[in-house]
């Protein structure tokens, strides 16, 4: 039986080199390489297989471990190497983290890990990791890149196509930003300067970030309307709201800083706009001389978090306390740039709201204090791409609206981290300047939660009743007689030092 066998095997290997010899030279090689196919997967399998079992269950270093690397400069290959753990330890977490390790003190490592390798403070890490838990890899990664150089088109002095054909010929490698823009080019590289082209000198285009359009494409300007720009500085939006209005009505563009207003006058003359008014004023006092706007625009002072690959500054800087003063100010403004518009404005009584941030702080809970405090409605952007704001948030519960506002990120958009909300007036309040005045003071107070009660507020409209001494109530109450009262004395400072310099005097003297 077996000398049978033997003879078989014979046989077969006879038959399979006679198969093979009767093969073309290139089904020779076909054949052999689906042979080394097979090998590879089988080898690739096993080795997969080796690696689940080696990372099933995942160990935190100890705390004599953590110790002894403290006091040293750091592995990053190895912190490199334990991020990449952790992260697949908390993608499945049921089957590879170690029984005696919570989920908390995993993502505790996490936050230290790339706190130290990242370079950000832990505060802001945290929040990060809120807003991005799946992709904060992504999100860090693309922070350590520049975006892409963009130029936007001056629509009154040239066309898209001609401006592109003119700096390719200068040896300028570009493309159009994409569809969502008419008017944006992409630089990758040139062998001239970008801002010293005779293009450039003459105002066919404005050296400005892609995300920049976004806010002015969603205020869409219409022609011969009163518009304004509360923070217009360096000049970007408000050239390119004029293009929109084809030079036709009034742009008021206003910043609070005296030097960076030099950078708007220089921009315009060069761009060619002639229907815009500067100003120098604190965005919160503008309503005082300028108002019944048919649009506004405020790209509000932020915290920058949606730019650290321009200011790394920022990883380490910001802390609680300088989002609280933020988002404050932005509250102030925003309540602002509400008053100053026209409500029953033919063509507008449209508000934009943006911001270089991406904390929650200062964008969905700005925009629903608001919403609480005006009478406005958020609408939709017109934007066609990015992701929806948070309607919720952790333990926030915002107005279901806020599905209109849209995001934009680094890792996704490849622009600049930026929010956008476009909010309709519905009516003209009375009395709301009183209202805003009153809450100035207040900019020192913590910032409030999303689910608490309004701040209390003294208007001549809804005068308070005053609380019995027993009321948990009665430290507010005293605060806000106190503001009430150096209110007023301020306005009494106001109007003395708005006298003649002899009737200062005359009066100094009687006071001795």
């Amino acid at each position: 039986m077996s000398g049978d066998e033997e003879g078989d095997d014979v046989s077969d290997a006879e038959s399979e080199e006679e198969d093979e010899a009767n093969l073309l030279p290139i089904e020779r090689k076909a054949k052999k390489l689906r042979q080394k196919e097979v090998v590879d997967k089988q080898l690739a399998q096993e080795e997969l297989d080796m690696n689940i079992k080696q990372t099933e269950v995942y160990k935190l270093p100890s705390g004599q471990d953590i110790s002894r690397d403290s006091n040293l400069a750091p592995d990053l290959e190895l912190l490199k190497q334990r991020i990449r753990d952790i992260m697949q330890v908390l993608g499945d977490f049921s089957s590879r983290r170690d029984s005696g390790t919570s989920r908390q003190s995993y993502v505790s490592q996490l936050r230290t890990d790339l706190c130290t390798y990242y370079g950000y403070n832990e505060f802001l890490m945290e929040k990060l990791m809120e807003i991005f838990p799946q992709d904060i890899i992504e999100f860090l990664e693309a922070n350590e890149i520049d975006r892409p150089v963009t130029i936007r088109t001056n629509t009154l002095k040239t066309r898209r196509r001609d401006l592109a054909q003119a700096l390719i010929n200068r040896g300028m490698n570009l493309d159009p930003i994409g569809k969502w823009s008419k008017v944006g080019l992409v630089v990758y590289d040139t062998q001239v300067p970008i801002g010293a082209t005779p293009e450039y000198l003459g105002g066919h285009y404005m050296i400005q970030g892609g995300s920049s359009f976004l806010p002015v494409m969603a205020l869409a300007p219409q022609q011969h309307e009163k518009n304004l720009d509360m923070a217009a500085a360096p000049g970007g939006k408000t050239s390119y709201m004029a293009a929109l209005m084809q030079n036709t009505g009034t742009i008021v563009a206003n910043d609070k800083n005296k030097a960076r207003l030099k950078a708007v006058i220089g921009n315009l003359h060069r761009m060619g706009i002639t229907n815009s008014v500067i100003t120098n004023s604190d965005g919160k006092d503008i309503i005082k001389y300028a108002n019944n706007f048919d649009r506004v625009l405020l790209d509000a002072p932020c915290s920058g978090t949606g730019v650290i690959s321009k200011d790394q500054s920022v990883k380490a800087n910001k802390d609680e306390v300088d989002i609280a003063k933020c988002s404050q100010l932005q509250r102030q403004l925003l309540l602002t740039a509400i008053d100053c518009c026209d409500a029953k404005s033919s063509s507008g009584g449209y508000i934009v709201y943006s911001t270089c941030s991406i904390l929650v702080e200062e964008n969905e809970q700005v925009i629903d204090y608001v919403l609480k405090k005006r009478a406005v409605k958020l609408v939709s952007t017109g934007l066609d791409f990015g992701k929806e704001g948070f309607s919720q948030y952790k333990y926030h519960r915002f107005h279901p609206s806020l599905k209109h506002t849209r995001r934009f990120y680094p890792h996704t958009h490849n622009l600049d981290g930026f929010f956008v909300a476009k909010l309709k007036k519905l009516a003209n309040m009375e009395g709301a300047a009183d209202e805003r005045v009153t809450d100035e003071p207040m900019a020192a107070e913590p910032m409030e939660t999303v689910d608490s009660e309004p701040a209390t507020e003294t208007t001549k409209a809804a005068p308070k009743s005053k609380p019995s001494k027993s009321s948990p109530k009665k430290k507010q109450w005293n605060r806000l007689k106190k503001i009430e009262k150096m209110g007023r004395q301020k306005k009494l400072q106001s109007q003395e030092t708005s006298g003649s310099t002899g009737n200062t005097s005359r009066k100094r003297k009687h006071l001795k």
